[in-house]
Parts: C-alpha cells; sequence; structure tokens
C-alpha cells in the first residue's frame, strides 16, 4: 500500500440489479486529517461508509485496508479487521438500559474473550482509558449513569468515545450531527477533528451540512448519483460546483 490510510478502486454497490448506487468509486484516505463526504440523499454516502465497514457487501471493486482488501473478507478475519475501524452513527447505537462506561467499554469487545465479555470483566489498563476519554469527551461523572437518560449531545460524545476505544486505524461518522440542534453539531465536529489529530487517525465524516463540512473538514469529497464530482478543499465548493453536487440554484438563493 501507499501512504493511505484506505484504497478503494472500482467500487459498485447496488442493491437492485442494474441500478447501482456507488458506480466505480476510486478514492484514497490518508493516514490523517478530517474527510468530509457530502452529497444528496440516496447519492450514496451512506452506504460508501457502509461499504467500508462491511455492514454491506459491495458488488464489485477493491477495499484496500492495513495490508488486506475488506471487501474479499469473512468470518474471523473480518471480525478481525473491523476491530480497527471505529464507526459513529447517527442514531447513536448505545445500549440504552447499560451505563455510558458500559457502552464505552463496548468498544473493546473484539479483544476480549467471549466470557469475558459476557461476564463484562475487562482489563483495568481499558477502565482506566474509558475514564480518561470520558473526561476528553466531556462527560466526566457521567460515568455510571445509564444512556436513556442523556441528551443526543451527550449520546453522540458515548458513541464517539466507544469508537475512539477500539483503538482505530481509520474512524467513520454517518450523518453524526443530523439529530442535532446547530451549537452541539459544531461541538461535536470539533470534538471528533480533535481527537483525529490527537490520536493520528483519519476521520471520514458523511454529511448534509455544508456550513460544517467547510468548517471543519481538511478535505471534501463531493458525491452526486453514486459518483465522485469534487476532491479538494473547502474553499473550492463554489455555487457552480455546490450546483453540480446538488443540482439546481433555487436552494442556494
Amino acid at each position: 500500500m501507499t501512504d493511505a490510510a484506505l484504497q478503494i478502486r472500482g467500487l459498485v454497490k447496488a442493491y437492485e440489479r442494474n441500478r447501482p448506487v456507488l458506480r466505480g468509486i476510486d478514492l484514497d484516505i490518508g493516514g490523517e486529517g478530517l474527510t468530509a463526504i457530502i452529497g444528496p440523499s440516496g447519492t450514496g454516502k451512506s452506504t460508501l461508509l457502509r461499504c467500508i465497514n462491511r455492514l454491506v457487501d459491495p458488488s464489485a471493486g477493491e477495499i484496500l485496508f492495513d495490508g488486506v482488501d475488506l471487501a474479499r473478507l469473512g468470518g474471523k478475519a473480518l471480525r478481525r479487521a473491523r476491530r480497527h475501524i471505529g464507526m459513529v452513527f447517527q442514531e447513536y447505537n448505545l445500549v440504552e438500559r447499560l451505563t455510558v462506561m458500559e457502552n464505552l467499554l463496548s468498544g473493546r469487545l473484539g479483544y476480549v474473550s467471549p466470557l469475558k465479555a459476557w461476564l463484562r470483566r475487562y482489563p483495568q489498563a481499558d477502565i482506566e482509558r474509558a475514564f480518561e476519554l470520558l473526561d476528553q469527551v466531556g462527560l466526566h461523572g457521567f460515568a455510571g449513569q445509564r444512556a436513556d437518560s442523556l441528551s443526543g449531545g451527550q449520546r453522540q460524545r458515548v458513541g464517539i468515545a466507544r469508537a475512539v476505544m477500539q483503538q482505530p486505524k481509520l474512524l467513520l461518522a454517518d450523518e453524526p450531527t443530523s439529530s442535532l440542534d446547530p451549537k452541539t453539531s459544531v461541538e461535536i465536529m470539533q470534538l471528533m477533528r480533535e481527537l483525529g489529530r490527537e490520536h493520528r487517525v483519519p476521520v471520514v465524516v458523511n454529511m448534509h451540512d455544508v456550513g460544517l463540512a467547510r468548517r471543519f473538514a481538511d478535505r471534501i469529497i463531493g458525491m452526486s448519483e453514486g459518483t465522485l464530482v469534487y476532491d479538494g478543499p473547502g474553499a473550492g465548493l463554489d455555487d457552480r460546483m455546490l450546483e453540480r453536487i446538488y443540482g439546481g440554484e433555487d436552494w442556494l438563493q
């Protein structure tokens, strides 16, 4: 591999025959920095992320990560590879009845035996690291609270900390701010950028908010109808390019 943390070549995904959602995506993600993927609904942004972490199976193409093609993996080999890909979800995907600490420690499930996981017995080093991460994401003192008692912004902070608990080599986030108010959305994007830089992990965020993408992303990928139509800094996203990505111009007024 090159210096890229992730190399995607000829990626195609079709949920229905002859109706591809992704149409031959070629994309390299570097070893650091925050990349935002923007585009209209239905253009394949979420499908792209879900192909990378194999929540859905690609129809064709390669996803080269950590020296292997994720598109060809299955079983134990795929589970081992997924240990190194953190995922932050739009709807948080927390276990609501468990505490904040228990949700964080679930990020280490790939590293402990099934029996220890069932008994919730984690190494002391993992527990100490979880407390440190709670401080980093602004949730000091929340370890014992149930997840269902938290606000949306607090839940997303737990989701981010859980992903970082995996000690990932790549962090993916699927519309992490879409359910949040504007102030909290800024805080969440800032947090992901800071954690990515601190841990030297590339972050890839699928999002709708162009303003947030411009503000926080080192690189922006624009998608339209399952293809990449823009790849560059926020400064290059002029009205003409945004019209190409989203279609029409009335929404720009």
